[in-house]
């Protein structure tokens, strides 16, 4: 997830002196030391919707979202630092349907290469990913509707399925826990996850993964996709041609495969210290090749170049890869698809 820059602010509270006095009481007697301004924070939120007035309902929303969460993070928490990919895709595709097949072979291409898929937990796609992973190396996010009740066979019953009665909580849960998407043809429900994930990228709401659009071959789903795409959008100025930049478009299992895993050929990740964004990399390039990558993409710097910078006290204090080399930009954080270019430039090392 995006790590935004610092704003100084005043101290958030639940508007009461004597209740903030005992919010802390209790944070204290919890025990919670790392991060016990943040538990401050979420436990005056909690007394803020109470006092409102805010209705039953406003009151089941904000309780179901957070426990959605927190059992959700429970889960993945022991699977860290494991790569995960996921699947997405139509829930009416059949055994028979050539996506079925490319699904659940693209699956356990990826889990003999060391990840783990995460799918929806329903019928279709979703099932052939868990299929051609197998129960092991998969999880599933299944959302409470009243036409898909049970998960799927695959997942039934395995400590990694976690349900959610929200759309919003079970997207948030996809887009934290996964290093790479790839969405196969499907309705609605696909379409809404595909232009969600792009929208997030396009606008620096969320860190650059791989975005696949893959299908089997022969099919048309996604070129023709792209032909409405180009023809309404990027045509009409809507959105701008680089913005595609953040898609990789293919109906050959052997290309999908290639675009996730050169994604991170080199580029290990990214956050925003002070302002500047840096990118972790397991190599640095030389000062030449680096001089010449700073000019080939200086329309996306507001100022200088790319330059390698030691980890910050905050990424060593939060233990977050400080072991990596990085490179620091002042990125203009509007040129996303710009911006992927320029990973696949550092991938190149």
């Amino acid at each position: 997830m995006v790590v935004g820059r610092k704003r100084s602010r005043r101290r958030y509270s639940s508007g009461d002196e004597a209740l903030d006095a005992k919010i802390a009481e209790l944070v204290e007697a919890a025990g919670v030391s790392n991060d016990s301004d943040l538990l401050t924070e979420m436990l005056a939120s909690c007394f803020r919707v109470a006092r409102d007035r805010s209705h039953r309902g406003e009151m089941k929303l904000v309780n179901a979202a957070l426990k959605e969460f927190a059992y959700a993070f429970k889960v993945f928490r022991k699977y860290q630092g494991i790569r995960k990919v996921s699947i997405f895709g139509s829930s009416r595709s059949t055994p028979e349907d050539p996506d079925y097949g490319c699904a659940r072979r693209f699956a356990a291409t990826m889990m003999e290469r060391g990840w783990m898929v995460i799918t929806g937990a329903g019928p279709g796609i979703m099932e052939a990913g868990h299929q051609g992973a197998g129960a092991e190396h998969s999880f599933g996010a299944n959302i409470r509707l009243p036409m898909e009740v049970e998960p799927n066979v695959v997942i039934e019953g395995d400590p990694k399925l976690i349900n959610f009665k929200y759309f919003f909580t079970r997207k948030v849960t996809f887009l934290k826990e996964s290093d790479a998407f790839v969405l196969f043809p499907g309705g609605f429900g696909t379409m809404d996850e595909t232009f969600e994930l792009l929208t997030l990228m396009q606008t620096g709401k969320s860190d650059l993964h791989p975005v696949v659009l893959l299908e089997a071959e022969g099919g048309r789903y996604w070129e023709d996709w792209r032909r409405f795409i180009n023809e309404h959008l990027v045509r009409s100025g809507l959105i701008s041609p680089e913005d595609l930049d953040l898609v990789h478009i293919t109906d050959s299992l052997k290309s999908a495969v290639a675009e996730i895993e050169g994604f991170y050929r080199n580029y290990h990740s990214q956050r925003y210290v002070d302002g500047a964004l840096v990118l972790r990399l397991h190599r640095l390039p030389n000062q030449p090749s680096l001089a010449r990558i700073s000019q080939e993409f200086a329309d996306i710097l507001r100022s200088g170049t790319l330059r390698a910078v030691e980890p910050s006290q905050e990424e060593v204090r939060e233990g977050d890869f400080a072991e990596l080399p990085r490179l620091a930009l002042d990125f203009n954080q509007r040129s996303h698809g710009r911006l992927r270019r320029l990973i696949d430039a550092l991938n190149e090392f």
